[in-house]
């Protein structure tokens, strides 16, 4: 049998959000069983609550937001994907702004912060969506797709399709443990082109990104240093994990081909849809 965990003391984080460009301070905070992962924003008036379930998702675009009783979180998916990684079941997420830090534009800072503040079980179950047949969604349009089937484990295989000669196509396959994913996963970074960056920031995104926490490309070459030469599909893999656990502690191999924000929640929200109809695992 396996056991719900929480953080065995606090940690907190500071930094800018990525599309807001908003200084924020996250403080990660233990949380009792059957908590769940629950967004606080201290900055509001009664300090409301959003629960990172699937069912709250409400925009894609570039990011993936939450949204409960009319408060929002947004760009959540770097920061649960550590959570995922990691085994995290249950912990409040105090943000005095919208938006986590984006720090390196990696899941590897809210990963070594996690480690840093230490696991501990609780004496409650835990409850594992077991996957036990496939389940898949498409985009028509493009036939990107997204699909899960039964794995003992977690497994993520992505093949990323990017028309620009310096990347395009790039493959990734990782069984997911908590090693492998500090090692080959959590240190991919955000990627942007160069180009589409001025029509972001007229949208209100990107404004808080730099060469520090966003790998920018042009038709040139790179503008900063990769960390592996495959990065691009390697953050689409943190994505997928993160997205993914807003469906709960998934078990199963996640495969994908293209697929983003808009696809991997959908798939989330498939998964949770499901949940009482698939095998719960202890």
């Amino acid at each position: 049998m396996q056991f719900q965990t929480t953080l065995v003391r606090e940690a907190s984080y500071a930094g800018v959000g990525l599309h807001s460009g908003r200084e924020v301070r996250m403080t990660l905070k233990p949380a009792p069983a059957d908590t769940g992962l629950v967004f606080v924003r201290v900055d509001l008036p009664h300090r409301p609550m959003i629960r990172a379930v699937a069912e709250n998702v409400t925009s894609t675009i570039r990011a993936t937001t939450l949204e409960e009783h009319g408060v929002k979180v947004f760009t959540i998916e770097h920061l649960m994907s550590a959570f995922h990684a990691l085994g995290i079941d249950n912990c409040y997420i105090e943000m005095d702004a919208e938006e986590p830090p984006v720090a390196d534009g990696s899941a590897l800072a809210f990963f070594d912060l996690m480690r840093k503040a230490g696991r501990q079980e609780l004496e409650v179950a835990r409850q594992e969506v077991v996957i036990d047949r496939v389940l898949r969604v498409d985009d028509p349009q493009d036939g990107r797709f997204i699909l899960v089937l039964p794995y003992d484990g977690l497994r993520v295989t992505f093949t990323s399709l990017n028309p620009h000669p310096l990347i395009g196509v790039q493959y990734g396959d990782f069984h997911v443990d908590e090693e492998t994913y500090h090692r080959e996963i959590a240190p991919a970074r955000t990627i942007a082109y160069e180009k589409e960056i001025e029509a972001l920031r007229r949208m209100g995104l990107g404004l808080g990104g730099t060469l520090e926490s966003v790998i920018v490309y042009n038709d040139e070459g790179w503008l900063n240093k990769l960390r592996f030469k495959d990065e691009l599909v390697r953050h689409k893999i943190v994505d997928v994990i993160g997205d993914l656990r807003l469906a709960g502690v998934v078990r199963g191999h996640v495969i994908a081909a293209a697929s983003g924000h808009a696809l991997n929640t959908a798939l989330a929200k498939k998964i949770a849809g499901l949940d009482r109809e698939l095998q719960i695992g202890f």
